[in-house]
């Protein structure tokens, strides 16, 4: 087969697969004007239209939906192939990119990269911490890690962690000048430290369990951001009181500038889940690095 037709095929069906040439272009790492060109000229040399373009989609045409039918599983058999060659190698090796959100990039996969630099030193990891939702597919990561509910569908999904204990904390000074809050109720009258999601700019709603039920409550934030690390700052700062994870926050327990508020009434964190395209070959260097996050 002409290389150029069989280069062209793969291009098709990146870009009918998601509906989109910039999303294809992302996926493949060339421009959306490079997908194009090569989608021109596929059709050129085949002497049939593929795709129909409007300004808002891309879809197959009827010859398309055809080729389409028969590639994917050709195309399917060779990551396959590709993959058993990779497993052949005797050391793994590769790039692996993964999107976290910060408290799982922070307290579940930085701790146990030592483990794979151990086991699989040619294996490297791009950790992207993003808390707001992403295509990995599109953005061509090999995996994400979110809360179970936040997970991409047609994923295979993998849980790496246990729910993460979350608690309610003041600075010693801020107690020292507004006292301690005796229940959910007591927190309109101080000052608190919150969280806004990046992608809905929403404030999220504190939740509070007592005695078998739990409550959600919106706070009046003195202080907001969208980095859980800058939340913990401002709590040990004095701006207010906060709601951080334990392990955020255990050192500076112990060292008594900061108290807990409210114990036992934050529910923790969900578990979090590493997921990936369940279409995809896992290289050698993938699978080393889900042992490791097994572990």
């Amino acid at each position: 087969m002409d290389k150029d037709i069989w280069a062209g095929l793969s291009v098709f069906s990146e870009i009918a697969e998601s509906g989109s040439f910039a999303r294809a272009a992302a996926r493949l790492g060339v421009s959306p004007s490079a997908l194009s060109h090569a989608m021109r000229s596929l059709e050129t040399r085949l002497g049939i239209r593929l795709l129909d373009r409007t300004t808002r989609s891309v879809s197959p045409t009827a010859a398309g939906e055809a080729l389409l039918a028969s590639l994917q599983p050709a195309l399917a058999s060779v990551e396959q192939v590709l993959g058993a060659l990779d497993a052949d190698r005797h050391e793994p090796a590769g790039t692996i990119r993964v999107n976290a959100h910060r408290p799982a990039a922070v307290y579940v996969v930085m701790p146990r990269l030592s483990r794979l630099a151990e086991i699989a030193p040619g294996v490297k990891v791009e950790l992207v911490v993003d808390d707001g939702m992403v295509d990995i597919v599109a953005e061509r990561f090999d995996c994400g890690v979110r809360h179970e509910g936040k997970l991409q569908q047609d994923m295979i999904a993998l849980r790496i962690s246990e729910p993460m204990p979350l608690i309610f904390v003041a600075s010693a000074g801020y107690i020292a000048s507004h006292g301690v809050p005796e229940g959910p109720d007591d927190l309109g009258s101080h000052r608190c430290v919150v969280y806004r999601h990046t992608t809905s700019g929403v404030v999220h709603r504190w939740e509070f369990e007592h005695e078998g039920k739990r409550i959600e409550r919106s706070v009046a934030g003195a202080f907001a951001t969208n980095d859980v690390d800058l939340m913990r700052d401002a709590v040990l700062a004095g701006l207010g009181i906060g709601c951080l994870l334990r392990s955020q926050a255990e050192p500076f327990l112990r060292s008594g500038e900061l108290v807990e508020l409210l114990p036992g009434r934050a529910p923790p964190l969900p578990a979090n889940y590493l997921y990936y395209p369940s279409r995809r070959q896992p290289t050698a260097a993938f699978r080393a690095f889900l042992g490791v996050m097994r572990e």
